[in-house]
């Protein structure tokens, strides 16, 4: 019998064919450092963001890839660039006169604006590490302030310092002429104001282990650059890091391509080789413009949470992460219901397939084993038809239907249903616009009534399915989409819908013949 490994390193799924980039970095020998370490970073400089989790999450499933292939420890190291100064007021949040009066400290030494953390940076750190919690993530949090106050960043930084003129090489051609006239790779942290300072370097000194410049009064000042009296500019940053922390995998977005190369080749003249990763495609709001911590545009996370199970969003990040994909309330039903499909086809797939269904990735290799039941499209147009807040009006429907199906044995479908009505509510039932049938509909639809009234009161979902599909055969539609078109707009008010015979088969035969009665008679279908 192939073994769980033997199969891992055949699998096509793409945090297989990640993780084999590091199986090839270390096909000769281990680690110095004992373990293999993946990171992802965080500019705290907004709240955390829907990308952020996208790129822990995608960096797990790398992982969790990484460990049925190699015997070697692995960490994962959630790093905030924390020390980094405040050079703009983010959009949504509150106190903004108060912390633009802070401008240029660093995120940890800011103000909470939200008045409940020790200062602005801790606040979206608490934030980042409360929904990664939350997940369930194995990660351990690192706080640069905490590494470059610490002393832990000294010697990289001192090695920064004995190739100030490589890096200064390699940064230089990447910046304007205005900004590389003052550009260093150093920004002091000001004694006397705790500024972090976008200022000319005017001279360093590698044996004292200092550089000197001009504070914001003018006066020459020479600090260390040790001890957390100097940060280095974001791109010779993360090269330091890499080198420091050894990290071996770290992805990130398409916008970032040109600064991977550029903190790559700071990290090589450090003498460490960079990290493997990929850049993957960025998120898109419902204008098609990328998605923004400062602008707080797009969705959050605990905004997809309100409408939708957690694994549905990991099943999003999942999917095509090289793909440039919208990230708005629209997608949300799509993506519970692609969940839900690959969950009921785990469990009896080839161990071999089992590597490829997202499922494997989303649950570490484990889902749990839960029918469905139903889907959360078919759910919508329940509650959609009911125009209850209620769960107890649709579950009075869900037991007729699946009589085993209870909220206590069945918590997935629970959890669906007040998922529904509140999707429902928010944003189904606002745009919902009933429309009077046609000739040639009202004539189809009177022909489906009759044809529903011949049925057995026990009839399933796929007998219903035939009726509703044969109905519309023998009326003048120019297509049987347009039918089922018509179905949707007389009866349930939307231009999409569910399987029919599904929907009629959980609504009832009863209720739908009444509400087809109703439409036939112009009667409000909107108001219950």
């Amino acid at each position: 019998m192939t073994s769980e490994r033997e199969l891992a390193l055949g699998a096509k799924a793409w945090p297989f064919e990640e993780a084999r980039k590091l199986l090839a970095r270390y096909a000769d020998k281990a680690p110095e450092k004992g373990y293999v370490l993946f990171e992802t970073g965080y500019g705290p400089s907004g709240l955390p963001h829907i990308g952020t989790f996208g790129e822990v999450v995608r960096t797990t499933m790398v992982r969790q890839a990484f460990q049925r292939m190699s015997d070697l420890p692995t960490r994962l190291f959630a790093f905030s660039d924390d020390m980094d100064g405040l050079r703009k007021v983010p959009d949504n949040v509150p106190n903004q006169e108060m912390l633009r009066q802070h401008l240029h400290l660093p995120l940890t030494s800011v103000p909470d604006p939200f008045g409940c953390h020790e200062s602005f940076g801790h606040h979206n750190n608490a934030m980042l590490r409360g929904f990664l919690d939350d997940f369930g993530f194995e990660y351990e949090f690192q706080s640069s302030t905490d590494w470059y106050k610490s002393g832990r960043f000294d010697a990289a930084l001192r090695r920064v310092l004995e190739n100030y003129d490589a890096v200064m090489k390699v940064m230089l051609p990447s910046l304007r002429e205005e900004r590389a006239a003052s550009y260093s790779p150093f920004l002091p942290v000001s004694p006397k104001t705790g500024h972090v300072l976008q200022v000319p370097i005017v001279a360093h000194d590698v044996a004292a282990g200092t550089v000197s410049y001009k504070d914001e009064d003018g006066s020459l000042v020479e600090v260390p650059v040790t001890g957390g009296h100097c940060k280095l500019q974001w791109k010779p940053d993360w090269g330091m890091r890499w080198h420091a922390l050894g990290v071996d995998y770290e992805m990130s977005g398409k916008d970032l391509i040109d600064s991977v190369k550029l903190a790559s080749r700071i990290c090589s003249i450090l003498g460490s080789p960079p990290p493997e990763g990929f850049n993957y495609e960025l998120f898109l709001d419902e204008k098609g413009e990328k998605i923004s911590k400062s602008k707080g545009n797009g969705l959050s996370v605990e905004e997809w949470l309100a409408y939708a199970p957690p694994e549905s969003l990991s099943l999003f990040m999942f999917q095509k992460p090289r793909a440039a994909k919208r990230l708005y309330f629209d997608v949300i039903p799509r993506a519970v219901d692609d969940y839900l499909t690959f969950l009921e086809k785990f469990e009896g797939e080839a161990p071999a397939a089992r590597l490829e269904n997202p499922a494997w990735h989303i649950h570490n290799g484990k889902p749990p084993v839960e029918a469905a039941h139903l889907s959360f499209g078919i759910l919508l147009n329940l509650a959609s038809v009911c125009n209850s807040e209620d769960k107890a009006v649709l579950w009075g429907f869900i037991s007729r239907y699946a009589p085993e199906a209870r909220p206590e044995t069945a918590p997935m479908l629970d959890r669906l249903v007040g998922h529904a009505i509140r999707y429902y509510q928010d944003f189904v039932k606002p745009a919902k616009r009933y429309r009077a049938p046609t000739q040639t509909e009202r004539a189809a639809l009177e022909d489906l009534l009759q044809e529903l009234e011949r049925l057995p009161a026990d009839a399933g979902a796929e007998a219903i399915q035939t009726q509703v599909y044969e109905t519309g055969k023998r009326h003048d539609f120019p297509e049987l989409r347009a039918w089922f078109k018509a179905l949707y707009e007389v009866l349930l008010g939307q231009s999409q819908g569910p399987r029919m015979g599904s929907f009629i088969a959980l609504y009832g035969l009863e209720e739908t013949k009444a509400l087809i009665r109703r439409a036939l008679a112009g009667e409000d279908l909107g108001v219950g």
